[in-house]
């Protein structure tokens, strides 16, 4: 049968309760996400359940709500309707593994094979969460000098291409570049900062006469996505954090914003690195913003 059991095993329980009916199941509920729902056009609720006893299910006019927790073992499902109602109760945990569009946009392959793919002018999306790194070279103008143009343009691109491959490897994109700046996106801010870290490492590696000095700046929260020069682009207080952060460094360092170094994955991977915790007040910011400078020289 189309919909039954071996084709929708994501359904957990799937039964039709008369007017102000209820009943009793003998079931388990595992610990995760579930929404519960009607067959019918109705309300939806989405739980993250905890593991234990399962709150009865209460199925209203205007809404889902959950009741006392069942004896365990057990799944209760009451119809509060003057009319039948089938119930339905859906794991959801495939949405982790959900490729969403903020996701997908941050990749650098998705950039490049379908560069056409925005939104449409004058649209915009919100994005809950994105970490952002903002780039500058240390003394680029007196390398043109020193070098001359054409030398020194072909440093920068070999820059933009070590930095590109470093953004892809940690599942990164490039945004666009400004002059000789470069702005990048991640969906994990564990990435953003492992990102910062390989780049810094490399350079200091290279012979004092081949090395360029970076500055890094990255930041996570939200922000709104946009087209503008027939690109997906980042705006909000998240992206102009990220870049002021930049505008801190003094070369060989990254500066991370704390609320990124507060979350846990980042905390792990920076610890025991030479770091120190500074406070600096930023144009267009009111209050002193508290940020973490790592030390690479």
């Amino acid at each position: 049968c189309l919909l039954g059991p071996m084709s929708t095993p994501h359904i957990l329980a799937h039964v039709t309760l008369p007017q102000k009916g209820s009943v009793t199941l003998e079931q388990t509920v595992d610990a995760g996400l579930w929404r519960l729902r009607t067959l019918e056009a109705g309300p939806q609720r989405d739980i993250d359940h905890p593991g234990g006893p399962f709150a009865e299910m209460r199925i209203g006019e205007a809404a889902i709500s959950m009741g006392e927790p069942a004896p365990a073992g057990q799944l209760r499902i009451v119809n509060d309707c003057r009319y039948e109602r089938t119930a339905v109760i859906e794991d959801r945990g495939w949405t982790k593994d959900a490729l969403t569009a903020d996701h997908v946009t941050s990749l650098q392959t998705f950039r490049d094979l379908f560069s056409d793919q925005v939104l449409r002018p004058g649209d915009e999306v919100g994005v809950a969460r994105i970490a952002l790194l903002f780039s500058d070279l240390e003394g680029s103008t007196a390398l043109y000098g020193r070098v001359g143009d054409a030398p020194a343009y072909h440093l920068v691109r070999e820059h933009f291409a070590f930095m590109q491959e470093i953004v892809r490897d940690e599942g990164g994109t490039i945004v666009k570049t400004i002059g000789d700046a470069v702005m990048a996106a991640f969906i994990e801010p564990a990435s953003a900062v492992r990102a910062a870290i390989v780049m810094q490492r490399r350079l200091v590696a290279r012979p004092p006469g081949e090395r360029l000095r970076l500055k890094l700046g990255l930041h996570e929260g939200p922000c709104i996505a946009v087209t503008l020069n027939d690109r997906l682009d980042y705006f909000g207080t998240t992206v102009n954090m990220a870049a002021r952060l930049q505008s801190l460094g003094q070369g060989d360092d990254i500066i991370l914003s704390r609320e990124l170094v507060e979350e846990p994955a980042v905390s792990a991977l920076v610890a025991g690195m030479d770091s120190e915790m500074r406070e600096a007040r930023l144009k267009g910011f009111a209050e002193p913003v508290r940020y973490f400078r790592l030390r690479f020289d």
